[in-house]
């Protein structure tokens, strides 16, 4: 973060949020980045933003704190970190260092096009270290990106699969998630609310599935297990849109537990 209001106010929300703020650090030469959504009549969105570099692209490899990030169970990431130098390559080397401990790698690409350089640059930049994950989640508009084909088409779904992946996941929106593993594959059907605003769907999603994976990690052979969880992850992506914001729109257990008893799925 850069060492300014935006910076400091994020870090409080996160410590706020119960999360572990050890390894924040504040760039005194550089500003936070910032992010501004445009909300559309259906509730997506559109992003613009201010990195002029901000102070994330400036994480070097000898600023990570390598012992937080091999006490992890998860060691999760996008694919912005990777579009500019000195971030990339603290970006590979913390997931080299959390892979070489045995820590589950999970990764979702997280598609912010106006950031590349162009579009190839950005499929070419997420493809890179694709084979790095033990667990990978795409947007079914990502898949459509990414493989340049029809995202409802399976074949180019299995195209984005590698030897040795556990879980391979696709949201769909709306209309659920389909999971792919190794011996089984299937689809989770979603849930139907009044959607005002999708921003942090995917990472209530994710963020919930994570939280699941951390208690148990043999979803990734157990299908009635990962059913279940996915159905989980699909109320808390679901409720997240039902309110402005990502962080406040965030669901509780209780709350997500509510949804699926409800069955409106």
């Amino acid at each position: 973060f850069g060492d300014d209001e935006f910076g400091h106010m994020l870090v409080e929300i996160l410590k706020q949020n119960g999360v572990n703020a050890e390894g924040c650090l504040f760039d005194q030469h550089a500003r936070t980045a910032l992010a501004f959504v445009t909300l559309k009549s259906n509730g997506e969105r559109e992003f613009m933003f201010y990195r002029n570099p901000s102070a994330d692209m400036l994480l070097t490899e000898a600023e990570l704190n390598l012992d937080l990030i091999r006490r992890a169970r998860i060691f999760h990431y996008g694919s912005i970190s990777l579009i500019t130098e000195p971030c990339r390559s603290a970006h590979v080397a913390a997931m080299r260092a959390a892979k070489s401990a045995g820590i589950l790698c999970s990764y979702d690409p997280n598609v912010r096009l106006p950031l590349w350089p162009s579009a190839q640059a950005a499929r070419d930049g997420i493809m890179s270290i694709w084979k790095e994950a033990d667990f990978i989640k795409v947007s079914d508009d990502e898949v459509a990106f990414l493989t340049q084909g029809d995202a409802t088409d399976e074949k180019n779904v299995l195209s984005l699969w590698f030897e040795g992946l556990k879980l391979l996941i696709v949201t769909d929106g709306e209309k659920g998630c389909r999971y792919f593993t190794k011996d089984f594959k299937g689809s989770v059907p979603g849930y139907s609310v009044n959607t005002v605003d999708t921003t942090g769907a995917g990472d209530a999603f994710v963020g919930s599935l994570l939280v699941s994976v951390s208690k148990d990690d043999s979803i990734f052979y157990n299908e009635a297990k990962l059913r279940e969880v996915l159905q989980f992850s699909n109320a808390c992506g679901a409720i997240c849109t039902t309110k402005k914001g990502a962080i406040p729109a965030l669901p509780t257990t209780a709350t997500a537990l509510e949804l699926i008893s409800k069955g409106s799925n």
